[in-house]
């Protein structure tokens, strides 16, 4: 049954239909809806609105069918999202906790400033994503790119995970971004590919993996298949290079 403000209860899943609603009216809805005890919510036709899931801190699951615009999950603790579909600048900027999974692509700064959680992402990403991303004792952001990456991936990274697997990319033009790493000062970065001096940035280094390594990618690789039915196995048959600071300092 439709109440008066559009929104549509099927069994255990709330949906709503974002057609014609502005970022303000929508974000107001799914924030009701959360208070109100809503543990899934589907939300159709998404046309860029931006800030979906801003500050939310309740475990409940989106769903998002659309193109989600800038900010999706900033600032959020606790929430999944699932894009079926693409998302815009600044995905999971600043995060605390919680899941954004996307069935597409993503635009520049991906989980800027993220502080806990982890995003996943089928396809390819913009530039400086994980830009100044930090870890505390028991929060640790990650993020794992199916594809290709821009320029400057990890600049200022103080702390957390990223792994770039070049899935969309041909074996012999998958590349690590030029000005990886730049002024790297903690965190790391697991590359499915062979890694050249000149594509790092300053104040970054690679190695070889070690076994605590390979155990820690080995679980992320593992969760990025389940969520987009890759043969995990299949992806860590190929060699990966560590990227880490020559440097580290304080995560904040």
């Amino acid at each position: 049954m439709a109440d008066s403000i559009g929104q549509v209860e099927i069994g255990p899943v709330l949906e709503v239909d974002a057609t014609d609603l502005g970022y303000r009216e929508l974000n107001t809805r799914l924030r009701n809806a959360a208070v109100s005890g809503a543990s899934i919510i589907a939300v159709r036709n998404v046309a860029g609105q931006r800030y979906i899931g801003t500050s939310l801190g309740r475990a409940i699951e989106i769903d998002l069918h659309g193109t989600a615009g800038d900010d999706l999950g900033a600032f959020m603790d606790g929430p999944t999202i699932v894009v079926h579909g693409n998302a815009q600048d600044g995905c999971g900027n600043t995060m605390r906790s919680g899941e954004i999974i996307v069935h597409g692509r993503a635009g520049d700064m991906l989980g800027m400033s993220a502080r806990g959680g982890k995003i996943f992402v089928r396809d390819d990403v913009g530039f400086r994503a994980g830009i100044h991303m930090k870890e505390a004792k028991s929060s640790k952001p990650v993020v794992v790119v199916g594809g290709a990456a821009r320029d400057f991936l990890a600049q200022s990274m103080a702390g957390g995970a990223i792994v770039l697997l070049g899935l969309t990319c041909q074996k012999d033009r998958r590349r690590l971004p030029s000005h990886t790493g730049t002024d790297m000062h903690g965190g790391v970065i697991y590359f499915r590919g062979t890694a050249e001096d000149y594509q790092l940035g300053n104040g970054a280094g690679k190695a070889e993996l070690d076994d605590d390594d390979l155990l820690e990618l080995r679980a992320y690789v593992s969760e990025f298949a389940r969520h987009f039915g890759y043969d995990a196995e299949e992806i860590l048959k190929e060699r990966f290079t560590k990227i880490f600071p020559l440097h580290r300092g304080g995560n904040e």
